[in-house]
């Protein structure tokens, strides 16, 4: 078949479109920023890629919302897959325009251009008794499908996990914590699915007949599990030894998280996902049974022993890394305060004197140095923060260890190692440099 699809550079869409490109599907690609390394991007109609074996068009998803944006980009389309999807508003790419408008003005075109079939990739609890936005702005994509009585399927995961996925690193990092914090006693019910066996569901849907396809299909692992045990089995499968303590806290003290998480902007801990959360999430596991021919994987079987290593180093980097960078931010803010209020003013005039800081610019000195410390403080704290930042504070560090070094040696023999202590903060600000490789990080 040829297949449009949306959301190709997403987490789901990714391994979509390679699956069924190795199973001889033709993939027309949907990405506002189509992959560099795979394809050249064509506006209405690109040719096929030779290298990737996927035509790519260059959309933004957000922006498209009457069918007239879409009528190119789905000619000649036997199918579409809309596997497109935000977890929370961001910008212009809010809840309404990615989940209910473009998916309207997509499935519009579609009928209009006779699509044979559309897959839709929504959300179990994205019902009539749904209670958050997110399910909410679902459930609208869902029904204006549904309304235009063409053969359709709407899929509806669980939780879904998948080594990469951004909703797994984080059940990964936190399952991985000393002391694991569960909201109340971590009874609520999930049900999650491997990412694989949704991708072989949503090719084993294009393989039945039209009138075969089921209208909604669950897809949930094969038993539900609460939220402490879920966490028992990642941790067990990541082959982390030492069993799981858990914290529990109270629903108020959640919520209060929850809030803070909104207004930080957090994605995946916010009061929408606490929400989600009390809910539950399970459904019945016979329907994705039946179509795989097997039972889904469960989530005891979700880490291969050739993957426990890497995910439990980086579920442990993810709350290990944030902490370092906190820790040397505390030593920058506290540097500055002591120097500022807490030491000595004459001291402190006296030590610039013996490293050979002229008396007329001593103040400057102290205070420049009190101001470099207390921003370098800051930036550490801040979401997004160059990462030259992480060099300038080694560089800083190498000069005043040198300049003392040269005028007050005997500091390298002083029982408390005022010098000495540096090497380590030094080859902390070199391991973040390293593994914080992206221009910004956030």
């Amino acid at each position: 078949m040829r297949i449009l699809l949306t959301g190709a550079t997403g987490f789901i869409g990714r391994r979509l479109a390679d699956a069924l490109s190795a199973q001889g599907h033709q993939l027309r690609c949907v990405s506002r920023k189509p992959p560099a390394r795979d394809a050249t991007a064509h506006d209405p109609a690109p040719p096929a890629d030779a290298r990737a074996g996927h035509e790519w068009i260059t959309l933004d998803y957000a922006s498209a919302l009457t069918p007239d944006r879409w009528t190119h980009a789905i000619r000649g389309c036997d199918a579409v897959i809309n596997a497109a999807g935000i977890f929370r508003s961001r910008g212009a790419n809010t809840l309404e325009r990615v989940h209910e408008l473009a998916p309207r003005a997509l499935f519009l075109a579609a009928h209009a251009q006779g699509v044979r079939r559309v897959i839709q990739l929504s959300a179990l609890g994205a019902d009539e008794h749904a209670r958050t936005a997110y399910h909410r702005s679902k459930k609208a994509g869902d029904d204006s499908l549904r309304a235009l009585g063409m053969a359709h399927a709407i899929v509806q995961p669980s939780l879904v996990f998948g080594p990469d996925g951004p909703s797994s690193r984080f059940f990964m990092m936190v399952a991985s914590l000393p002391w694991i914090p569960l909201p109340g006693h971590g009874d609520s019910r999930i049900q999650p699915v491997h990412v694989d066996d949704l991708v072989q569901a949503v090719a084993a849907l294009l393989a039945l007949p039209e009138r075969d396809m089921p209208r909604e299909l669950p897809l949930v692992g094969p038993a539900a599990l609460t939220l402490r045990s879920y966490y028992a089995c990642l941790r067990a499968g990541m082959g982390i030894r030492r069993g799981p303590r858990y914290v529990p806290l109270p629903l108020a003290a959640m919520k209060a998280l929850a809030r803070a998480g909104d207004r930080l902007g957090a994605a995946l801990f916010n009061s929408e996902a606490l929400e989600m959360l009390a809910r539950g999430n399970t459904g019945d596991p016979a329907p994705l049974r039946r179509l795989l021919g097997r039972p889904p994987r469960p989530a005891q079987g979700f880490i291969g022993p050739s993957w426990a290593g890497a995910l439990a180093t980086q579920a442990r980097a993810a709350w290990l890394l944030p902490l370092l960078r906190w820790s040397i931010a505390v030593v920058w803010l506290v540097t500055a305060a002591v120097s500022a209020f807490g030491y000595p003013l004459q001291g402190s005039y006296a030590l610039l004197d013996r490293a050979g800081v002229p008396a007329a610019w001593q103040p400057a000195a102290l205070y420049g140095a009190i101001a470099l410390d207390l921003l370098l403080g800051v930036a550490l704290l801040m979401r997004r923060r160059p990462r030259w930042i992480w060099a300038a504070q080694g560089a800083l560090i190498l000069g005043y260890t040198a300049i003392i070094s040269l005028r007050l040696p005997e500091y390298w023999l002083h029982p408390y190692g005022p010098l000495v202590k540096n090497l380590p903060m030094l080859a902390a600000l070199w391991l973040l440099y390293e593994l914080e490789d992206r221009p910004w990080t956030s």
